[in-house]
């Protein structure tokens, strides 16, 4: 879409702005407002007329840069506590508390809900000025956002960021009029609509690759190759009919041996020392990258965990937490130890390695990971999980061939799952360039507004 520029512009005096059309008017953004009032958290909920919803940071639509639909939580918040604190349609939300890195405080999003509602204790309401349109600013915020305006008013607290609001509001903005406000939105809601739905496509497509993907490992590891191939039932409802010729095993038939990293004070991380041999965990397991971690033991101490060694052709699996992540021991590795959230198995010679590890990694096994695993308060695998995992077991010649498949099958779903994340990647930042180019002045969109309303 080719837009014009306005016919005049001058310097506003504002680095993220940069020139703006003449005739727009730049102010403190505080200007646009006339209240900022911080949330409340109030108590539990007590089923009476006190109950409220209450819109946390993780309520906020930061894609759509509202809060809208359904809000989950509800505090207990009396009366005289409301006073100045109920939200309506069209307040702005500010992000006062929380961020971090990737993902700084300072947020604002549009509250575009009817029912009534406070903001947690990490938010404040904003209350817009007569004669701001409440989702121009919606907009400008979120340009402002993107260019950083909101990173020189933040304060870091105990690794909590903290915005200071009035430094924040004290930062300048544009104020067009209230009908080009009115008609800038209009364009950026028709707009953004549109650059949503392609980017929804690309996540639907995304998911169906993932799918896709998992299929074709599932059924590669229980049908194999040979489309030709007499079959048979396995007597297992996660299998179904496997390859006649092929072998349904229980895993502890299949490997060698399995032990669990080291339990309770053998290993601690008060132990942990500069340099020596590595301790590797699910920071190496779950990217499947052995070259990660800065966790090591001296080597008294790896003489004392030698049974709890990794050689190149092991297969370590996260048994806690984030459980069922696989990865095999690549060759040339730093000599080290498993901590004790893996557990380490070794294969049988008749059954390879990378097979396994394929098969370890479908849904075929994860369904019964999820069935069999769930401990306390997080999902855990142990050695007694694993031994009850049923899976088919081809002929020896038969596995280097599955495992090649999966390869070159996977490799190619990741291929057009990589053009798919980097088109949806390009697509979110045309949806805010053209957001910043808006609000900005940098385009004219007054006729195109008035041509769509004709």
């Amino acid at each position: 879409m080719s837009l014009p520029r306005y016919p005049a512009y001058r310097d506003s005096g504002v680095d993220w702005l940069g020139t703006v059309p003449s005739h727009w008017q730049v102010d403190r953004l505080k200007a646009a407002i006339t209240s900022c009032k911080n949330g409340i958290w109030g108590e539990e909920p007590k089923g009476d007329d006190s109950d409220i919803d209450c819109v946390r940071v993780a309520d906020f639509d930061r894609a759509r840069l509202v809060v809208d639909g359904v809000v989950p939580t509800q505090r207990s918040v009396t009366q005289s506590e409301r006073a100045g604190r109920t939200l309506q349609r069209d307040n702005l939300l500010l992000e006062k508390s929380g961020g971090g890195e990737r993902q700084p405080v300072g947020q604002v999003v549009l509250y575009d809900r009817d029912e009534p509602a406070v903001c947690s204790n990490f938010v404040a309401k904003v209350t817009l000025a007569e004669g701001m349109a409440p989702r121009f600013w919606m907009y400008q915020h979120a340009a402002a956002y993107a260019y950083g305006v909101n990173i020189v008013a933040i304060k870091q607290t105990s690794g909590i960021q903290n915005l200071d609001q009035s430094q924040y509001f004290n930062e300048r903005g544009v104020f067009p009029s209230y009908a080009e406000q009115v008609q800038i939105a209009r364009f950026l809601d028709r707009e953004t609509a549109k650059i949503d739905a392609l980017i929804a496509e690309q996540e639907k497509l995304l998911a169906l690759l993932a799918e896709k993907r998992q299929a074709t490992i599932s059924r590669a590891v229980t049908r194999g190759l040979d489309a030709n191939a007499p079959m048979m039932e396995s007597g297992t409802p996660w299998l179904g009919r496997v390859p006649a010729h092929w072998e349904v095993r229980p895993l502890k038939k299949v490997i060698a041996s399995a032990k669990a990293g080291p339990f309770g004070s053998a290993l601690t991380k008060d132990m942990y020392c500069a340099s020596g041999y590595r301790v590797y965990g699910q920071e190496q397991v779950i990217p499947a990258d052995f070259t990660l971690g800065d966790y090591f033991i001296g080597s008294e101490k790896y003489s004392e965990l030698q049974q709890y060694a990794v050689t190149p052709g092991d297969i370590l699996i996260s048994c806690v937490g984030t459980f069922g992540k696989v990865a095999i021991v690549p060759e040339g590795i730093h000599p080290g130890v498993i901590n004790p959230r893996l557990i380490r198995l070794r294969s049988r010679s008749h059954v390879l390695a990378e097979f396994l590890v394929t098969v370890l990694r479908s849904n075929i096994v994860f369904e019964q990971f999820s069935l069999l695993s769930r401990g306390g308060t997080m999902d855990v695998i142990n050695i007694g999980t694993l031994n009850g995992i049923q899976i088919a077991v081809p002929p020896l010649s038969e596995q280097g061939a599955v495992c090649d498949f999966v390869v070159a099958e996977c490799a190619r779903i990741d291929r057009l799952g990589a053009e798919a994340k980097r088109s949806a990647s390009l697509l979110r930042e045309r949806r805010t360039a053209l957001i910043a180019a808006a609000v900005t002045g940098q385009i004219d969109v007054r006729g195109a507004v008035e041509a769509e309303a004709a």
